[in-house]
């Protein structure tokens, strides 16, 4: 049955290709005249009237015979490719036209599916859970965190009362572990609920989930290993399921390996996942120390909306937020949103504009390659003018323009997905870290009909403008003719160039300016001359407070001893990289005070640090005299706070001796001095107020994660390395990342500079298209008007009349694409608002700068034609005429 059915299909594919021999139309048609002429013959008609008749009768024999033709399924694939061969060879005898106009394509066509390559996952394709549209983030939103999460006494709250969702789970984030098999390594370990892949509808590649037993304090340590680490550890051995390895000292049996393209909700990478293992009924007891954030995730029921969502919660996010302080909850909020909307919040901004930025480009050159076609039909009018007055009828001249156009966009398609190729690995290689799928993007099958899409779409809207030119009459007599219609078509489409480069060349400068400023701005802190280290002990080696103090006092020992050291301080988080820990500005308490009513009063970070903190970094200290040795190893508790903060909570007063609580309990601190302000949380966060808490040599001040800044007299590159072998040499199992803290600040800024890169390189490719654009337009016109120059000049116009007359032209071109273009980015910019940084999206010099630029480079392009009408000489001219 199927054998029958593939030998009909094959029947009738070979019917429709075949084409149909003429021997066989002329028979059939001798065959019709036959039966006529017998007809005849039967009505006793003569033999050579009959034939006569029978003629006159069938009409003219071509005209049927092509009829005939006509109606074969091949006749269709048969005129289409003879169009094609046509246009090949049409393209072979104008080899520089082609090599243009495919380069141009090229260009624009590579760039444009380059960057869809890397957006396609950002902004359309599904994550890689099942029916992941239903996937959603819910939870609290508060000052304090910039992603919704909830409590866990909140959270089996909503678990178990829930009626949106079809399943709900949590994960607690990612934390450093260590992996002791024969290659010991620093991994990610993620804790999750046992639901937790159930709910992504998640299968592992080998093995299974965790049971809910598993997902209990005193049950067996187990974990799922990431497919990553199954590579890399295990060389992708089978046997590993079931296999007992070492996590931070405890024994753990592997139940399963995850999917190769398992990624976490919140895209943090992870190594291992391992069960949340909280006691529910101690977790779930209201403001006591054990409940711990949570982040949830949950599957929608089917036909449920977010909004609907949203509202089902409300009750329960009523009674949660009825468990708050009264003056904390006008600040929290309930939020739930897609998960894609939650991966992709920073990004997403981003990657529509380089999209966007690249269509922009695409269009630019497609525009140049219709003004190119266009100037080519003009110049093959004769040609058109004479198929025309063969017969060609309107419909095959248009078919056959728009065959050649697309040959033309799908040889620049093929040859752009090299260029694209090309450009990706160049993305990847000048990329920045923490650019979602940067890595992962490839000109896939998906990507490669993206661009074979967008060629066909391009190559239809561009190539129609050209095909739909009419061959007039006129020109049968072979002189080239003006057409005005399409001079002016070709005007406007320079001058939509010209609005298209200028909406790019004003995305990128505000971008320069944004980020000159975010590179050259004042952090408060000398970042020449220090070293910093991070390290994180592992909890198998150092699971008490007490050896975490002693490895970071042995270290702190040995670096004093190296040569140069001019300062040496501590801290657990170093600047300006981001903040560690975070507080409520109204948990605060100042002893003798109420504490503040009226909400929470936004968020204070603070940072351990011990007593040459300042120094090291060069903070000025506005009053008191900072932390002391003997303050370090007092029984008291000591801080300094930022002058931000000072100001805040004690207006017109005197802080030094004041007496805070940092917390709604624990210890009173003392206030001993007043810090300037320090952009600690990064380059372009908010400054925000902060306070410095002594490191005292006491267990209870230290935590397995510290970093080390050291300012040297020497060199930062020989710094680096005494630093990195004392360490080694105290424990050469504890990873360690050396860096300059010049660098570190040059590497935040990492991601701002390639966006501005990329924008501002697809501005200036746009630019020079335009006026590659502009200049063809203008030198066609020159030629087109030869005769009337030589004209003008012979009645008395001089070279500068001259000069005048082509720029004026050109520069009305500019001016009607710059203003229409300025009019534009004053919309679209304001999309930008959020990437800027200390720029207005209508920076005043950023449009004068771009204005200028493209006036000076448009002069720049009409000169070259401008200069060779000037040369025209009237005589010779007028002679061709």
């Amino acid at each position: 049955m199927i054998l029958d059915k593939l030998r009909e299909w094959t029947t009738q594919l070979r019917f429709f290709f075949s084409r149909r021999k003429p021997r066989e139309v002329d028979d059939e048609l001798q065959f019709h005249i036959e039966q006529q002429i017998e007809a005849n013959r039967a009505a006793n008609i003569g033999e050579i009237e009959a034939r006569r008749q029978a003629l006159i009768a069938f009409g003219a024999v071509e005209n049927s015979r092509e009829a005939c033709s006509k109606q074969h399924p091949s006749w269709l694939f048969e005129t289409l490719m003879q169009d094609a061969r046509y246009g090949f060879r049409g393209l072979r005898r104008n080899p520089a036209y082609a090599i243009t106009a495919i380069l141009t394509l090229a260009l624009g066509i590579g760039t444009t599916t380059a960057v869809f390559s890397v957006v396609d996952r950002i902004l359309f394709r599904s994550p890689p859970y099942a029916d992941a549209g239903r996937l959603v983030s819910a939870g609290l939103t508060a000052p304090i965190s910039p992603n919704e999460f909830l409590l866990t006494d909140s959270y089996y709250e909503w678990r178990d009362h829930q009626i949106p969702f079809a399943a709900i789970t949590s994960e607690q984030g990612n934390e450093p572990c260590d992996l002791a098999e024969e290659k010991p390594a620093r991994l990610s370990c993620s804790r999750v609920e046992a639901s937790f892949l159930s709910t992504l509808g998640v299968t592992p590649l080998l093995g299974r989930g965790f049971s809910p037993e598993e997902d209990q304090p005193s049950a067996p340590k187990v974990a799922l290993i990431s497919y990553g680490l199954w590579r890399s550890s295990f060389a992708l051995d089978p046997a590993v399921l079931n296999k007992t390895i070492s996590i931070d000292g405890h024994a753990t049996r592997v139940i399963g390996v995850l999917p190769k393209d398992f990624e976490m909700p919140t895209l943090e990478p992870s190594d291992i996942l391992v069960p949340q293992a909280l006691d529910q009924a101690v977790v779930s007891v209201p403001n006591s120390n054990a409940v711990t954030v949570v982040y949830v995730f949950a599957r929608l029921k089917p036909g449920m909306s977010i909004e609907q969502a949203q509202a089902a919660l409300k009750p329960m996010f009523d009674y949660s937020l009825s468990k708050a302080p009264p003056r904390f909850r006008n600040e929290v909020h309930l939020k739930v949103r897609s998960l894609r909307d939650r991966q992709m919040q920073h990004v997403s901004l981003t990657a529509w504009l380089l999209f966007g930025t690249v269509m922009i480009v695409l269009l630019i050159a497609c525009a140049n390659v219709a003004s190119l076609m266009m100037a080519r039909g003009a110049a093959r009018e004769h040609e058109l003018a004479v198929r025309a007055a063969l017969g060609a009828g309107r419909a095959r001249l248009v078919r056959q323009t728009l065959t050649e156009a697309l040959l033309l966009f799908l040889t620049a398609a093929f040859a752009g997905c090299l260029v694209a190729e090309i450009t990706l690995h160049i993305f990847i290689a000048l990329a920045p870290d923490g650019i979602p799928f940067l890595s992962q993007a490839h000109i896939d099958l998906r990507v490669f009909l993206f661009t074979i899409m967008v060629s066909l779409l391009c190559a239809v809207l561009f190539g129609l403008a050209p095909a739909l030119q009419r061959p007039r009459a006129e020109a049968l007599g072979g002189r080239s003719l003006g057409s005005h219609a399409r001079a002016a078509l070709r005007q406007w489409l320079v001058a939509a160039e010209i609005a298209g480069s200028m909406i790019l060349l004003v995305g990128g400068m505000l971008l320069f300016r944004s980020f000159w400023k975010l590179e050259n701005q004042q952090l408060g802190i000398e970042t020449a001359s220090i070293v910093t280290a991070r390290l994180s002990l592992g909890q198998q080696s150092y699971p008490t407070q007490q050896s975490q103090m002693a490895f970071f006092q042995h270290v702190e020992a040995r670096l004093r001893r190296l040569p140069g050291v001019k300062a040496l301080a501590l801290s657990d988080a170093l600047p300006p990289a981001g903040y560690e820990h975070s507080m409520l500005y109204g948990v605060i308490g100042v002893e003798g005070k109420p504490k503040p009513e009226g909400g929470t009063g936004g968020t204070v970070w603070w940072r351990w640090v011990t007593p040459e903190y300042f120094s090291a970094l060069r903070i000025p200290l506005v009053q008191g005299e900072g932390f002391t040795a003997e303050e370090q190893d007092s029984n008291g508790h000591f801080m300094v706070l930022s002058k931000m903060l000072a100001e805040k909570m004690f207006p017109g007063e005197n802080p030094i001796g004041q007496h805070l609580q940092p917390g709604l309990q624990g210890p009173w601190y003392t206030v001993v001095g007043i810090a300037a302000n320090v952009k600690n949380g990064g380059l372009s966060e908010e400054q925000l107020p902060e306070l410095y808490r002594l490191r005292r040599n006491r267990a209870e001040d230290w935590n397995s994660s510290g970093g080390v800044i050291l300012e040297t007299a020497f060199a930062t590159s020989a710094a680096e390395s005494w630093v990195r072998s004392e360490i080694a040499d105290v424990d050469p199992t504890v990873p360690v990342q050396i860096d300059t803290l010049h660098h570190t600040v040059q590497r935040i800024a990492d991601r701002p500079r390639f966006e501005t890169l990329l924008v501002s390189c697809f501005a200036i490719v746009g630019l020079l298209l335009a006026v590659v654009g502009l200049y063809g337009v203008i030198a066609f016109l020159v030629a087109q008007r030869r005769r009337e120059i030589g004209l003008r000049m012979a009645l008395g116009a001089s070279r500068v009349d001259i000069l005048r007359l082509v720029m004026a032209r050109g520069m009305v071109l500019v001016a009607l694409g710059g203003i229409t273009g300025l009019v534009v980015a004053s919309f679209l910019s304001r999309l930008l608002s959020s990437l800027l940084f200390s720029v207005g999206p209508h920076d005043p010099l950023s449009l004068l700068a771009v204005t200028l630029a493209l006036v000076v480079v448009a002069l720049l392009a009409m000169l070259v034609p401008a200069f060779s009408a000037m040369k025209v000489d009237p005589n010779e001219a007028l002679r061709c005429e």
